[in-house]
């Protein structure tokens, strides 16, 4: 991509009325553009971002059998009225709709309830399970409070995977199994070493559940961490019955704040049941199947990636999720042998496969090299005066400052071989 024909721009300042830091970089950085309050578009670099997480979660979700669909965000009323999660009473993010023709939808905040009713079309049997089904969605919630940036949405991207099988013990299985694919996943996406697994209220899901709590000054939430064992308690639970059954001592913990980047939950029979999915086990008896739910916010993981890699320069992204891994910044001017120098080292880079954003702007240096600062591309491939005349180029770590030269075809060798 030449930055000169990438639409959006970086900016010197976040709209006045932006408080939350991932979002004010994003948007000065042209990643997103701010539509309303906890409302935002993904521009191209920022896409760019959103596609190389989710292929880390896809990846990670077809390891554990999942198969990917898409479900409406239209949802019907009476589905949700079978398990009393329609009032407003119940769930109080719901948006919802009258029909033209009549009758009410609501716009999907989570896909439990119709996932599991359209299941009930497709599971009949005990040689039909175990069903594991995921996918990347629009989810939808009314909140209260937007003041978060990209973590906390009225309009975000979600994967949400449910897992069917025959009883407890197989889901139990299950379970453990997504509890390590979550730690991969944020492991991938440089978050790894900040993020533990806390036990956790299940709100509007269930009695308890398990999340996935990364550690920022920005976090919402405050939990009680326990670095030897790598897991942590939700404030809302921190009950000594709770922490007898985890094995942990109060005078252990240590209270941090923290953002939720994954949750997981278990069901039981009980959703099943209300909504007729049933099987016939091997004695003929009609059993629930039993449900697990598993949620990733894509643009929130973004979001939370932004605040415990960002310094006082800009983004820096870590180069699984970065928009492209090498940002090749010219010096030169018109024609000249440092444009044709830059010139001919983005076609290489191209052509060995290298995700290149080539600054081919007529701009100064000092613009130039804030704008690669804010934009946190990984590696920086500076070609000036010295690239032309000795073929010495100079490459800089984005996240250390670590400047290098390299040859021309030591930079090549390095970069194919990213």
């Amino acid at each position: 991509m030449r930055q000169s024909k990438l639409f959006t721009r970086a900016r010197r300042e976040a709209p006045a009325d932006e408080m939350a830091r991932n979002a004010q970089l994003l948007i000065r950085a042209g990643y997103v553009h701010k539509e309303m309050a906890g409302v935002y578009s993904y521009l191209p670099l920022g896409l760019r971002v959103i596609e190389k997480i989710k292929a880390i979660v896809r990846e990670e979700m077809d390891a554990l059998g999942g198969q990917e669909i898409i479900m409406s965000t239209l949802q019907r009323k009476e589905v949700w009225e079978q398990t009393d999660r329609w009032s407003d009473e119940k769930v109080d993010v719901w948006f919802k709709a009258k029909l033209a023709a009549g009758g009410e939808v609501g716009f999907g905040w989570s896909h439990e309830e119709p996932i599991t009713d359209m299941m009930t079309q497709f599971i009949s049997s005990y040689r039909d399970l175990p069903a594991y089904v995921y996918q990347f969605q629009t989810k939808l919630r009314n909140e209260l409070r937007a003041k978060s940036g990209i973590m906390r949405g009225r309009e975000f991207v979600m994967k949400d995977m449910y897992s069917y099988t025959l009883d407890e013990a197989a889901h139990k299985a299950f379970y453990d199994s997504a509890i390590a694919a979550y730690l991969r996943v944020f492991e991938r996406t440089g978050v790894g070493d900040q993020t533990f697994l806390t036990f956790a209220s299940g709100g509007a899901f269930t009695e308890f559940s398990h999340e996935f709590q990364t550690l920022s000054d920005a976090g919402e939430d405050t939990v009680y961490l326990h670095r030897e064992k790598k897991l942590a308690v939700n404030d809302e639970v921190l009950r000594d019955d709770v922490l007898a059954k985890l094995g942990m001592k109060r005078d252990e913990l240590e209270e941090v704040k923290a953002v939720e980047v994954g949750n997981i939950f278990d069901f039981g029979g009980v959703k099943s049941q209300q909504l007729g999915l049933m099987y016939k086990n091997a004695a003929g008896e009609s059993v629930p199947v039993h449900l697990g739910s598993y949620g990733i916010g894509i643009t929130r993981l973004m979001g939370v990636i932004v605040e415990t890699t960002a310094d006082d320069k800009g983004l820096i992204w870590p180069a699984a999720v970065a928009p492209f891994f090498v940002h090749l910044v010219s010096l030169g001017k018109g024609s000249d042998e440092i444009t044709k120098t830059a010139e001919g080292v983005y076609a290489e880079l191209v052509e060995v496969g290298v995700e290149v954003l080539y600054d081919d702007r007529d701009m100064s240096a000092g613009q130039k090299f804030a704008e690669s600062d804010l934009i946190g591309i990984p590696s920086r491939i500076i070609v000036g005066k010295d690239a032309a005349t000795t073929g010495t180029f100079e490459v800089v770590e984005r996240a250390s400052g670590k400047v290098e030269k390299l040859s021309r075809e030591a930079l090549l060798a390095r970069f194919s071989h990213a």
